[in-house]
Protein backbone atom coordinates (compact mmCIF):
# COMPACT_ATOMS: atom_id res chain seq x y z
CA UNK A 1 0.00 0.00 0.00
CA UNK A 2 1.41 3.09 -1.00
CA UNK A 3 2.22 5.96 1.90
CA UNK A 4 -0.25 9.09 1.57
CA UNK A 5 0.03 12.20 3.06
CA UNK A 6 -2.29 13.51 5.79
CA UNK A 7 -4.17 15.80 2.97
CA UNK A 8 -4.57 12.37 0.70
CA UNK A 9 -6.28 10.42 3.66
CA UNK A 10 -8.40 13.07 4.57
CA UNK A 11 -9.63 13.75 0.70
CA UNK A 12 -10.26 9.79 0.50
CA UNK A 13 -12.43 9.13 3.23
CA UNK A 14 -14.38 12.74 3.04
CA UNK A 15 -15.22 12.27 -0.38
CA UNK A 16 -16.87 8.72 0.40
CA UNK A 17 -18.45 10.53 3.23
CA UNK A 18 -20.08 13.57 1.38
CA UNK A 19 -21.22 10.66 -1.59
CA UNK A 20 -23.14 9.27 1.37
CA UNK A 21 -24.91 12.15 2.36
CA UNK A 22 -28.94 11.67 1.60
CA UNK A 23 -30.90 13.92 -0.69
CA UNK A 24 -32.92 15.36 1.98
CA UNK A 25 -30.04 16.32 4.37
CA UNK A 26 -28.20 18.16 1.46
CA UNK A 27 -28.50 21.39 2.28
CA UNK A 28 -27.93 21.66 5.97
CA UNK A 29 -25.00 19.33 5.25
CA UNK A 30 -23.40 21.73 2.74
CA UNK A 31 -24.17 24.93 5.17
CA UNK A 32 -22.71 23.53 7.91
CA UNK A 33 -19.37 22.06 6.21
CA UNK A 34 -18.78 25.86 5.12
CA UNK A 35 -19.95 27.65 8.27
CA UNK A 36 -18.13 25.32 10.88
CA UNK A 37 -14.31 26.20 9.77
CA UNK A 38 -15.41 29.88 10.05
CA UNK A 39 -16.86 28.64 13.55
CA UNK A 40 -13.94 27.01 15.22
CA UNK A 41 -12.06 30.49 13.82
CA UNK A 42 -13.85 32.83 16.16
CA UNK A 43 -15.46 30.56 18.78
CA UNK A 44 -12.69 28.39 19.18
CA UNK A 45 -12.93 23.94 18.41
CA UNK A 46 -14.67 22.74 21.56
CA UNK A 47 -17.38 25.64 21.51
CA UNK A 48 -18.22 25.53 18.11
CA UNK A 49 -18.06 21.61 18.31
CA UNK A 50 -20.46 21.69 21.15
CA UNK A 51 -22.79 24.03 19.13
CA UNK A 52 -23.23 21.79 16.14
CA UNK A 53 -23.82 18.78 18.81
CA UNK A 54 -26.49 20.27 20.14
CA UNK A 55 -28.86 21.63 17.66
CA UNK A 56 -30.00 17.90 17.33
CA UNK A 57 -29.88 18.09 13.38
CA UNK A 58 -29.31 15.09 11.64
CA UNK A 59 -27.69 16.68 8.78
CA UNK A 60 -25.32 18.41 11.86
CA UNK A 61 -24.96 14.62 13.34
CA UNK A 62 -23.57 13.02 10.56
CA UNK A 63 -21.20 16.07 9.93
CA UNK A 64 -19.90 15.77 13.40
CA UNK A 65 -19.81 11.85 13.37
CA UNK A 66 -17.95 12.03 9.73
CA UNK A 67 -15.20 14.43 11.29
CA UNK A 68 -14.46 12.22 14.29
CA UNK A 69 -14.25 9.30 12.15
CA UNK A 70 -11.94 11.59 9.74
CA UNK A 71 -9.60 13.46 12.25
CA UNK A 72 -9.28 10.27 14.97
CA UNK A 73 -11.12 7.34 13.66
CA UNK A 74 -13.15 7.71 16.61
CA UNK A 75 -16.62 7.95 17.52
CA UNK A 76 -18.26 11.30 17.77
CA UNK A 77 -18.49 10.85 21.37
CA UNK A 78 -14.83 10.57 21.74
CA UNK A 79 -13.99 13.18 19.40
CA UNK A 80 -16.04 15.60 21.76
CA UNK A 81 -14.26 13.87 24.87
CA UNK A 82 -10.70 14.21 22.98
CA UNK A 83 -11.79 18.04 22.81
CA UNK A 84 -12.56 18.88 26.01
CA UNK A 85 -9.77 16.56 27.88
CA UNK A 86 -6.54 17.29 25.85
CA UNK A 87 -4.07 19.00 26.79
CA UNK A 88 -3.25 22.33 25.33
CA UNK A 89 -0.60 21.44 22.54
CA UNK A 90 -2.82 18.73 21.94
CA UNK A 91 -5.99 20.48 21.29
CA UNK A 92 -3.82 23.00 19.35
CA UNK A 93 -3.20 20.18 16.75
CA UNK A 94 -6.51 18.55 17.28
CA UNK A 95 -8.11 22.16 15.65
CA UNK A 96 -5.20 22.07 13.20
CA UNK A 97 -6.48 18.71 12.12
CA UNK A 98 -9.98 19.38 12.17
CA UNK A 99 -9.66 22.68 10.38
CA UNK A 100 -7.78 20.73 7.38
CA UNK A 101 -10.80 18.06 7.41
CA UNK A 102 -12.63 20.45 6.79
CA UNK A 103 -11.01 22.06 3.95
CA UNK A 104 -12.07 18.83 2.44
CA UNK A 105 -15.50 18.34 3.26
CA UNK A 106 -16.37 22.61 2.38
CA UNK A 107 -14.78 21.51 -0.96
CA UNK A 108 -16.63 18.37 -1.78
CA UNK A 109 -20.13 19.52 -0.59
CA UNK A 110 -19.49 22.32 -2.53
CA UNK A 111 -18.89 20.25 -5.60
CA UNK A 112 -21.04 16.92 -5.09
CA UNK A 113 -23.75 18.20 -3.17
CA UNK A 114 -26.13 20.29 -5.09
CA UNK A 115 -29.11 21.67 -3.29
CA UNK A 116 -32.46 22.72 -4.90
CA UNK A 117 -30.83 26.57 -4.69
CA UNK A 118 -28.07 25.26 -6.96
CA UNK A 119 -30.23 23.77 -9.32
CA UNK A 120 -32.88 26.86 -9.45
CA UNK A 121 -29.87 28.92 -10.09
CA UNK A 122 -28.26 26.86 -12.56
CA UNK A 123 -31.85 26.61 -14.22
CA UNK A 124 -31.77 30.79 -15.03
Amino acid sequence: MPIQTRNQQYAAKVFEHVQAVPADERDKYKAMAHKLPVLIRTAGLAQALAFVNTTKESAHERLLDQLAETVLAGTRESFLNRIRTDDLPKYIRLTQETLAALLWYKRFAQAILTTATDDQEAAR
